[in-house]
């Protein structure tokens, strides 16, 4: 609804346009002999002092942007959901706990953009985006939601389902998916890539690879260079090229088993980059094998179990709604200021 003072912008550039020119006055020795007359004023259409035009503007704009985002929250009933949780079973979640018609928000979109490894402390930070009404939801698979040391306060009403992670016996024969977009030259290395990692997983680990992904994929393998991935594609993971996505322009880089990763949570899954894949020989699979099966599968050591959190508090201590927003507002209110003086002198 801020947007709607948007037309304000249009305040200083119509100033600007209504500037009054006097009309320069030459001495005439003749001039005594007519009557005299008041100074005149010439409107002048022609656009004057840009950069002090865009200051005021930018100052505006900004001054919109920071009480829209601080005196006014705009989230009503949402639904942050996990990416990589099974759809069909958080479906049900959302229709069982009344948020059927309740805005959708995925996780790893959030935390990303907000650099926050976990949910909780994202959600405390942001929580002044939300009405005071406001309903949360949580939907998530247990290894994505630790339990905290102590039981966070919000102030608004958070329900939490999570799925619970199987046991380990139950998970003793497993089939990992994976979907496989590549090059023929390419495909070769994949797919002995994968055929090692059956031979290391023994009889109780199957890795089956396929050429689109479905409902069961843990990962994609996304090995086409200069074309992006169909919007539908998802998947708890991603393997990929270094610059194959543009959400790994800025993402963080580590060193496991010697090998470099660059990672980076988005809305697809997690996309894992490196140039070291498809390995070249049988370290660099072993390497890739033994770094997929300590970081893909690493569950927190206490998850986060399905509970209803009351709303705690009214207020949030700590939490600096739009804080950069005003900062910039002061920083373009001095720049007016100067220009301004600046001009009349």
């Amino acid at each position: 609804m801020w947007c709607l003072a948007l037309p304000v912008l249009f305040i200083p550039i119509w100033l600007h346009r209504q500037k009054r020119q006097r009309l320069k006055a030459e001495p005439l020795a003749t001039a005594r002999f007519l009557p005299s007359a008041a100074p005149e004023q010439l409107r002048v259409w022609r656009w004057s002092d840009l950069l002090l035009l865009l200051a005021r503007c930018l100052l505006l704009l900004a001054l919109i942007a920071w009480l829209a985002v601080t005196v006014f929250p705009w989230r009503g009933d949402t639904v942050l959901v996990d990416a990589g949780v099974d759809q069909a079973w958080a479906r049900q979640q959302i229709d069982s706990a009344g948020f059927g018609a309740a805005a959708r928000v995925t996780m790893a979109a959030a935390m990303e953009a907000a650099m926050e490894a976990d949910i909780l402390p994202w959600l405390h930070s942001h929580e002044h985006e939300w009405r005071g009404d406001a309903r949360l939801l949580i939907v998530a698979d247990g290894a994505k939601v630790a339990m905290p040391a102590r039981l966070p306060q919000f102030a608004h009403a958070l329900t939490l389902r999570i799925k619970a992670p199987l046991p380990k016996a139950a998970v003793a024969n497993t089939e990992h998916r994976i979907a496989l977009a590549t090059t023929p030259e390419r495909a070769a290395a994949w797919h002995a890539l994968f055929a090692a990692f059956n031979l290391a997983g023994g009889a109780t680990q199957r890795y089956v690879v396929a050429d689109a992904p479905d409902g069961k994929t843990e990962l994609i393998v996304w090995d086409l260079p200069g074309s992006a991935p169909p919007p539908a594609w998802r998947a708890p993971l991603w393997w990929t090229a270094p610059d194959a996505l543009p959400e790994l322009a800025a993402a963080p880089s580590l060193s496991v088993n010697g090998l470099t990763l660059k990672y980076a949570a988005t809305a697809r899954g997690r996309v894992w980059a490196s140039s070291a894949w498809p390995a070249q020989d049988g370290d660099g699979a072993r390497a890739i094998y033994e770094t997929w099966q300590l970081l893909a599968h690493a569950a927190p050591a206490y998850p986060a179990s399905s509970q209803v959190l009351d709303a705690g508090r009214a207020a949030m201590p700590g939490a600096a709604p739009a804080a950069w927003l005003a900062w910039l507002l002061l920083a373009l209110f001095s720049l007016e200021r100067i220009l301004t003086h600046a001009r009349r002198h």
